[in-house]
């Protein structure tokens, strides 16, 4: 009895890491987005920017 209650919790204890693990990845996966987004915009503002002033 006690050997299956330890077999479901580990297996409850496994599962639970395995979805913070995925949870965590595409976490950071969506910030590394937001930064490159932002990224992104500031080089284009620069270029615009940069285009400007050698227009004039």
């Amino acid at each position: 009895m006690g050997k299956t209650i330890l077999t479901i919790i580990g297996v409850v204890l496994a599962v639970w890491l395995a979805m913070t693990v995925v949870g965590a990845i595409i976490s950071m996966l969506k910030f590394f987005f937001f930064i490159g987004l932002v990224a992104v915009i500031v080089v284009l503002a620069v270029t615009a920017v940069s285009k400007m002033s050698k227009s004039h």
